[in-house]
């Protein structure tokens, strides 16, 4: 965590001399800066995003989601490969976020992102009855401008034991008795992270328009941070209870906190140098 000390004299020193005046604005400019570097260094301390680039790093990719989607959740059969893969990972980017300290993938997500008229997104394919803003329908937009946040998985031992079975924890938090106290305070940001990483490759491809199927809780959370999906339908039962959500540059970029913007940021220019 910061250095609550260090944070409270500065809070009270900005409260005395104010904020509308140049040492108020200085200091409260200070503070927003020291956090977001905070944020930033101390995800890049524990994860990093990789771009699964090759065979050997799809595999596991699709190692990941058949734990999650096949075994855990049982939102797919189990697939005597071990492997869960469907017809949208011909045109997709799949990004892993990779634990540090064991080498090992904490998560993966992917962005499914048609280049042909006949390529549909899943949400047109299985949801399209769910989107009931006429005017952010993906098949307003031109194949390439588009894409869907597709997915996301967190294996369970980086997830906390007592949320195992909770619906949903898939894409949350972590097994506390695995991993030193320094780092569970890192470990929320896994899903924060992964969305980051979709968001950073939709930015790479110049893709316009984003689309995700996903929880309103976990929506929900998401706007905690700043990024601010825009729900386009109601919630129906896929998967569990589900809404059509969107979101673009500008309303990811104008949400975001200074905190997490920097760490949006930062992922990027990673996945940008492995491109």
């Amino acid at each position: 965590m910061p250095n609550l000390k260090n944070t409270n004299v500065l809070d009270v020193v900005t409260k005395l001399v104010g904020k509308n005046n140049k040492i108020g604005k200085l200091l409260s400019g200070y503070g927003k800066l020291r956090e977001a570097n905070y944020i930033s260094s101390h995800f890049s301390s524990y994860l990093a995003p990789v771009v699964a680039s090759t065979n050997s790093l799809r595999d596991e990719v699709f190692k990941i989601r058949h734990g999650v989607y096949c075994e855990e959740l049982g939102f797919e059969p189990v697939k005597e490969s071990g492997m869960e893969l469907d017809d949208f990972d011909d045109f997709s980017v799949h990004c892993l976020i990779k634990h540090s300290r064991s080498s090992s993938f904490a998560g993966t997500v992917r962005i499914v992102r048609p280049t042909e008229s006949h390529q549909q997104l899943p949400i047109e394919k299985y949801c399209l009855n769910s989107i009931t803003d006429d005017q952010l329908n993906p098949s307003n937009f031109d194949r390439k401008d588009i894409c869907e946040v597709s997915r996301l998985a967190v294996p369970k031992h980086f997830r906390r034991r007592q949320m195992d079975n909770h619906q949903g924890a898939a894409v949350g938090t972590i097994n506390q008795d695995t991993y030193s106290e320094t780092e569970l305070r890192c470990f929320p940001f896994i899903a924060v992270g992964l969305y980051f990483a979709a968001a950073a490759l939709a930015l790479e491809e110049e893709i316009k328009h984003a689309y995700v199927m996903m929880e309103p809780r976990l929506a929900r959370s998401m706007g905690f941070v700043g990024i601010k999906f825009q729900q386009i339908g109601p919630v129906v039962d896929y998967h569990g209870k589900r809404a059509p959500y969107y979101i673009n540059q500008e309303l990811l970029k104008t949400k975001l906190s200074p905190s997490f913007l920097k760490m949006l940021n930062d992922i990027r220019q990673s996945i940008s140098e492995q491109k």
